[in-house]
């Protein structure tokens, strides 16, 4: 590298300046605003030393490499993503820090010679002879995702949540969040490896007075869902410039990526008198560290193709009568979610929302081949332009063997009431359909034509066996009317002369979910589907977790599965472009029991059925200022263990 001297005697040196193996500018200072100003002892802290030659860096399989002679600068490993001296890794193309990650990289020669390409380096000569058709396919797909990037920024900039960020509002509450292992459904829920606290990235320098765009090395303090709490290299305990960021955003990219890219790194103006050699204080401070794997952007773009199309036809729960489906049309695909338009809709205003993995939406012909009921369309013939959802793209229940002892008509059950999330209530199967169908009710609530009995699957984790709500400490809601309390199911099944439900056909797995109490995360507001709100986990009974919307009363939290696809990480919002609901404002907080109700009430009966009083004021009215009790010594199962899920039934 020529140095500094050399390099003020050209009289246009912004048009000569070159990059080294960092992406670093020759002579840093030549970016500042004053290059007259220097660094002093009694302004900055200790200089980095120059690093001698036996200075040992990494080790690797029982051996130390060390850093010959200070300006070969730094790679990071294509398998394991370790950022190290080049001189110290492995292979002449110094692509690897070891031999193990060598030849697991090398057992998909074809990933390796994509991957290369697209990093702007030559082939190796395995990598030439499997130069066929699908690298061009591959090559040309990544070059769509480069433009989606751009499209992505463009459709974020265009729904801003004013007056709510994120950042701040788990900064200065000190709340955590789920971690985007918990959303299999999500983008990168099954791919999110080991992105943590410390991992370093390579983003835009925004400290910084030049025309041009300009990165540096910044490491994660803190994460939260997608969005990651960035504080620049060289900043050490000073915060004053750290800034919140989606990991999954296009301006955020694995080190080396400047280097490979031909872009500049430039340190923050705030500190960029602070050390007079640079490049040794980045090789001491990210030998070792991790960064993104080199191909994060590319399977960031990969999980968010969704299979669904415009134009596709389905068949969803009519939200007029429950108990029935209808032809609806895919009108629109946000980040997995589909809005559908009912097909008899000549205004296309009478919509549904729901994930494509929704248990409420299914292939043409399905209502008809369990028995379910199925409101036929005046439209005889449908469009040219809609054509049939493929029966594989809907997700697939568990099979069930219905030919020994099964579900009867008439048996007895607790249930998420569908008109009211925040309850579990009573209920009743009312028919057994095919495939593991059963169609139930709530018992003192359903309409005399059985419109709103609503169609859950023998494995759905919405429905629980006599006495779930007793041993687990959940306010079972009765019946309406039922005037004989507290409730006990002995009594009522004696009354009413029926059985319980078997206890061994229901569900009872509890997967490993990782959520806990407390944390933060976007959540679908079921009773008005078209609305992703912030919200709490407030409440763990083994995969069932009670969801709280922040700024609202309890009573509208609602009972979802820990695997519901209308869960999200933090930041699911700003990366597919969908508009997050803040919490309610604090003057809708101190209303709330007048006009705030009103309006929560007005947009939350999602099927525009038989409407219910909520759990709250059914109780009011049933137990005129009684208490429920409950087992002694019940408590909350808030662990991912399955423990002890249900009571002995009662003789």
């Amino acid at each position: 590298m020529e140095d500094t001297k050399e390099l003020t005697e050209h009289t246009s040196r912004t048009e000569r300046k070159r990059r080294d193996s960092f992406g670093m500018f020759d002579g840093y200072d030549s970016c500042s605003e004053d290059t007259s100003s220097s660094s002093s002892s009694d302004e900055s802290e200790e200089e980095v030393a120059p690093l001698p030659s036996s200075l040992p860096i990494i080790k690797n399989n029982g051996q130390v490499y060390t850093y010959p002679d200070g300006k070969s600068g730094m790679a990071t490993c294509e398998m394991c993503g370790m950022v190290g001296v080049r001189d110290a890794f492995y292979s002449k193309t110094k692509r690897f820090c070891s031999v193990s990650c060598s030849r697991s990289y090398s057992s998909n020669s074809k990933k390796a010679s994509i991957l290369a390409r697209l990093q702007g380096k030559p082939p190796t000569k395995k990598a030439k002879v499997l130069q066929k058709q699908p690298l061009v396919a591959k090559l040309a797909a990544y070059a769509q995702y480069q433009a989606t990037l751009q499209n992505q920024a463009k459709t974020k900039a265009a729904v801003p949540v004013e007056g709510f960020s994120w950042g701040n509002y788990i900064n200065s509450n000190s709340f955590t969040a789920a971690p985007v292992t918990c959303f299999k459904h999500a983008p990168m829920g099954t791919c999110w490896g080991d992105i943590s606290e410390g991992v370093r990235v390579e983003v835009p320098n925004t400290d910084c007075s030049l025309p041009t765009k300009v990165f540096w090395i910044a490491g994660i303090v803190k994460l939260a869902g997608y969005n990651a709490l960035l504080r620049y290299e060289g900043f050490e305990n000073d915060s004053s410039l750290d800034f919140w960021c989606n990991v999954c955003g296009s301006d955020i990219h694995p080190v080396g990526w400047c280097a490979t890219s031909g872009k500049p790194l430039v340190p923050p103006r705030t500190i960029q008198h602070k050390y007079t050699n640079w490049k040794a204080f980045l090789v001491k401070r990210l030998t070792g560290a991790k960064t993104l794997p080199p191909d994060f952007s590319q399977k960031v773009s990969e999980s968010m193709q969704y299979p669904f199309k415009t134009s596709m036809r389905v068949e969803v729960v009519d939200k007029t009568h429950l108990c029935r489906t209808r032809v609806a049309v895919v009108e629109s695909v946000i980040g997995g979610r589909l809005r559908l338009i009912y097909e008899e809709s000549e205004d296309k205003t009478d919509d549904f929302w729901c994930h494509m993995y929704s248990p409420l939406i299914h292939h043409i012909g399905w209502s008809r081949s369990i028995g379910h009921r199925f409101k036929r369309s005046d439209i005889t013939k449908k469009q040219d332009a809609h054509f049939d959802a493929p029966p594989h793209l809907f997700m697939k229940v568990k099979e069930v063997d219905t030919a020994g002892e099964w579900f009867k008509e008439g048996m007895k059950l607790e249930a998420i009431d569908p008109l009211n999330l925040s309850a579990i209530c009573v209920a009743t199967i009312r028919k057994v359909l095919a495939d593991g169908y059963l169609m139930i009710g709530i018992d003192g609530s359903e309409a005399a034509d059985g419109s709103d009995w609503f169609c859950y699957h023998a494995t759905s984790p919405s429905i629980f066996p006599v006495g779930f709500c007793e041993i687990n400490m959940i306010e079972l809601t009765p019946p309406r009317g039922y005037a004989k309390l507290p409730f006990k199911w002995f009594d009522y099944l004696r009354e009413t002369d029926s059985i319980a439900a078997p206890v061994k056909l229901f569900n009872k797995e509890v997967p490993n979910h990782g959520f806990h109490v407390g944390m933060k995360l976007e959540a679908v507001d079921l009773m008005e589907p078209r609305l992703v709100c912030v919200a709490t986990v407030t409440r763990i009974i083994h995969r069932l977790l009670r969801i709280h919307f922040d700024g609202w009363e309890d009573e509208y939290d609602q009972w979802v599965d820990c695997e519901s696809p209308d869960l999200y990480p933090v930041g699911w919002c700003q990366l597919t472009g969908y508009q997050l609901q803040p919490p309610a404002p604090q003057s809708s907080r101190d209303n709330q029991s007048s006009s705030s109700k009103q309006k929560k009430k007005s947009k939350s009966q999602q099927y525009k059925g038989h409407k219910k009083m909520s759990s709250l004021q059914l109780k009011e009215e049933l137990l005129d200022g009684e208490e429920y009790s409950f087992l002694q010594g019940a408590s909350d199962q808030e662990s991912n263990g399955s423990a002890s899920y249900y009571i002995k039934q009662e003789p």
